[in-house]
């Protein structure tokens, strides 16, 4: 079976000339560059359409696309609730101590004590650091910052992350 990674979601078309409004869901500025191959997922289709980056630019909050062989709405109109997405083998390679989303997010969580957490379920990016959301069995989910001081053990095979919690974190 082919393994497919989440890179955006098509929001929206905008204007006539077939260009998609994104919503972006990678790390990497590099991915909607003109040139690159994405494939995009339906609801309704089994088969993902491949898709060739012609055009990327920005728009606010958002990554607006151009694709080969789509120049028009009428051509791009289905497209809306899309998810592009990347295959695995078109990856980039990582720095030492750097993750893709894929391989964080179903992490169980322990304590340098070895107290379990609970389970990585999302990753926010609000700045400066990623912050992991951790699903916690009977209590409100839990935000832990992806830095140093916090963060000791990353175990992506395993499936299993170690912190040293901060004063007043996990409560």
């Amino acid at each position: 079976m082919t393994t497919f990674f989440n890179v955006g979601k098509i929001v929206n078309t905008h204007g006539i000339k077939g260009e998609v409004k994104v919503v972006r869901i990678t790390d990497f500025e590099d991915r909607f560059n003109e040139g690159n191959t994405l494939y995009l997922f339906l609801k309704d289709t089994q088969e993902p359409i491949k898709l060739t980056v012609k055009q990327h630019r920005k728009h606010k909050q958002f990554d607006m696309l151009l694709f080969e062989g789509y120049p028009s709405i009428n051509h791009v109109e289905h497209f809306k609730e899309g998810m592009l997405k990347v295959h695995k083998d078109d990856q980039s390679a990582l720095d030492d101590d750097s993750y893709y989303y894929h391989e964080i997010i179903g992490c169980h969580v322990y304590t340098v004590d070895d107290e379990y957490i609970g389970e990585i379920n999302e990753i926010l990016s609000p700045g400066a650091n990623d912050v992991w959301v951790i699903k916690r069995e009977g209590e409100k989910d839990l935000l832990i910052p992806y830095i140093t001081p916090v963060v000791k053990e990353v175990d992506v095979v395993e499936k299993k992350i170690v912190i040293q919690p901060m004063e007043g974190l996990l409560s």
